[in-house]
């Protein structure tokens, strides 16, 4: 089986580095991209619709509240590519409204809040190398 990509757009270092430690811990191994904000974001897209980027991340970790350009701005983006509609998103915030909610799950992604302890990030990274399995051909 081939090593998951998870590609992260995320401005915290710490909520980054927590993450790490949580994929480290579930013992496998993994390669992570990290995008600091809604313009590299953009970019992101650009260079996968021209082809300068390969392979696809089996799933995207994106923060609603990115400077430059915001996660729901970047979701839909990312949405309305028809290249990128194949890969599983997972949208977190601090806090989210239920309306913030729904239009997340309108798009065909997952929302979750930010872990705020450590348990709940080794969790999270647990879902979502199970996505990650579920989304690469063995």
């Amino acid at each position: 089986m081939s090593r998951p990509k998870i590609l992260v757009m995320e401005d915290n270092p710490a909520d980054v580095g927590l993450l790490r430690m949580a994929f480290d811990r579930q013992g496998e191994e993994y390669d992570l991209e990290v995008l600091q904000d809604g313009e590299e974001a953009l970019s992101f897209i650009h260079e996968y619709r021209t082809g300068i980027r390969a392979p696809d991340p089996c799933v995207i970790l994106l923060d609603t509240s990115l400077p430059k350009h915001d996660g729901m701005e970047v979701l839909k983006a990312l949405r309305r590519e028809p290249a990128l509609t194949h890969i599983k998103m997972v949208v977190w915030s601090s806090f989210a409204s239920p309306e913030q909610v729904a239009e997340v799950e309108k798009f065909g992604a997952i929302y979750r809040t930010k872990p705020m302890t450590l348990l709940e990030f080794f969790n999270l990274g647990a879902e979502i190398l199970a996505i990650c399995k579920e989304a690469i051909p063995v």
